[in-house]
Formats: structure tokens, sequence, C-alpha cells
């Protein structure tokens, strides 16, 4: 199967020649990786090139998590493009073979692979994991029961693959999103007529160990996104209640494994996403200061 593989990099660290050697370990291999380093201070850009990668430079400031992922599509001319993040790690060695294995469906324009949490991961990411990645695959289409609401159009550019001229198509990735550039490309693809498609056998070991000010400031970008792109969730259906079921179902994961000293960071952190999400809906009765200062990309906001 013809793919390319695209990694935005920046600062990538020792995590970063770990998920190099995960992906030359894969059994289907790519025509070639191409690397978008964002001006990395680091060895970053040296390593992704001693390991015969293609390596472009952009500058730090002109990242942007959709415009920087459209342009590298100028640099593939395969007929399938795998994203990946620099501190996602594949698994096994077949996990992008079984994640293009569904493209065999030609309605599907794209995919994503289960996230396993990192080894170091804390009890609360791991529920986060296994709260949004479960292990029963699926290809859904608009009119589908299942998933229901905005989760239909859920998507991570961790571990992704798009079926290029789907993914031209509808327009590629937008520029000057503060986050979703995922999720907005697979509600594109959905009320297209098309299906995207969740494969739990393709893994990759993905997580963040986030602390409670760090839930505020992704929750506030969260609640932008969803603010500035509301024809998201007039197609698609809402996401009341999900935070409320997430947090209870995160209070009894602790309780079942006696992670009882984890309570009340997970009752601060449920508050915090739930007051970042408020005010990023809300984003634009603050001033642009107030917003970069709430804010975890605060790019966006320059």
């Amino acid at each position: 199967m013809n793919f390319t593989v695209v990694i935005p990099t920046y600062n990538a660290g020792p995590m970063w020649q770990e998920a190099i050697l995960a992906i030359k370990r894969q059994t289907l291999c790519p025509a070639k990786v191409v690397v978008i380093d964002s001006s990395s201070t680091d060895n970053t850009a040296q390593i992704a090139l001693d390991s015969g990668f293609e390596v472009h430079i952009i500058d730090k400031a002109n990242f942007d998590h959709g415009g920087t992922r459209s342009s590298a599509l100028e640099f593939v001319d395969t007929e399938f493009v795998v994203f990946l993040t620099q501190d996602a790690v594949l698994n096994g060695v077949e996990d992008i073979s079984q994640l293009l294995m569904v493209f065999q469906n030609e309605l599907i324009g794209a995919v994503y692979g289960r996230q396993l949490p990192h080894f170091d991961a804390n009890p609360l990411a791991k529920y986060a994991r296994e709260n949004s990645y479960g292990n029963e695959s699926y290809i859904t289409t608009l009119s589908d029961e299942y998933p229901k609401g905005f989760r239909k159009a859920f998507m991570s550019n961790s571990f992704a693959a798009y079926r290029l001229s789907v993914l031209n198509d509808v327009g590629g990735f937008p520029s000057k999103l503060i986050l979703g550039e995922d999720s907005f490309v697979a509600a594109r693809i959905l009320t297209s007529g098309r299906a995207v498609a969740y494969v739990a056998e393709a893994c990759v070991r993905h997580s963040h160990n986030y602390s409670v000010n760090e839930e505020f400031k992704r929750y506030f970008d969260i609640g932008v996104f969803h603010s500035t792109q509301s024809w998201m969730l007039d197609e698609l259906g809402g996401v009341e209640g999900e935070g409320v079921k997430f947090a209870l179902g995160q209070l009894r994961y602790m309780c079942s494994l006696s992670k009882f000293y984890y309570i009340p960071v997970t009752f601060f952190s449920s508050i915090a996403k739930y007051v970042g999400y408020r005010l990023g809906r809300n984003y634009h009765v603050f001033s642009l200061a107030q917003c970069r200062k709430f804010s975890m990309y605060k790019s966006y906001w320059s």
C-alpha cells in the first residue's frame, strides 16, 4: 500500500528516537517519512535526517495545527497519508498495516487508531485513554447510530490516516484553528457523505500527565474550538453531559484501583475542565491578553 508518514516536530526529546525505531520496525514501510520541524533548538531535525527522513524546517512562529499539516501535503504524492506526533510510539510491528487495511472500504476517507497510555502515565492519564479509545473498532457515517453526536467526528492526528484524494476534496486541514483540525476534517468527510473509522487493533502509546492548570488551559482551547466551529455542533450534535459522565467514570476508576489520594485531584481537575471549557466558549468577552493567558496554545492568539 502506497503511503507517506507526516510528523510535525519541535524539540522532540528522548522519546523521538524511540518513535523513529517503532516506525522502522513496521512490516509495512512508507514511501517516505516527512518531518516538518518548527526550528527545534535540540537535535530533533538532525536525528530525523540521520534516520533517512525528509526534513523541512519552518519558523516556530509559523506553526499552525491545521495549516502546517496542510502545507506538508505538498510533499505527499501517495494514495494515503499517515499522521503521527513526535510523542506517539507505535506499539507493535503491524500497527500501520492494521490502520490502513480499513481503506479497502472505498467509502472511508479517514481512520484513527487506538492510543494506549505511556508506561509512565498516571491514573488520570490512563483513564483518559481507556475512556476515549475503546477495544471495539467501528466504521461510521452521518446516518449511523454509533457514535452519537459530536463524538462521531472524534479523530486524533497522533495516529491517523487519510485517503489523500478525499482529504484534498474536503479542503485539507484548515489554517488558524486553535486545535481540532483532525475532528474538523472528519466532520467535513462525514458531511460529504463518506465514512470515518476507528481501528482498535492499530495502537500507539501516547498520553499526557496534565496538571490541573494544564487541564484548564486545554479545555479553554476546546471551548474556543467549539465556539469558532459551531457548525460542527449543529451538524453532529452537542457535547452536553459528556463532561459529567467522564468525571463520574474517572472517580469510579480511581476507587476501583484504590487510588483514593487521586480523588481530590480528580475533583479539581474536573472543575478546571468545566470552568476552562465554559470560559473558552465565551472567549470573545475576554481581551487578547487574557485569552493568551488562559490558553495552552498561545501562538494562536498572536
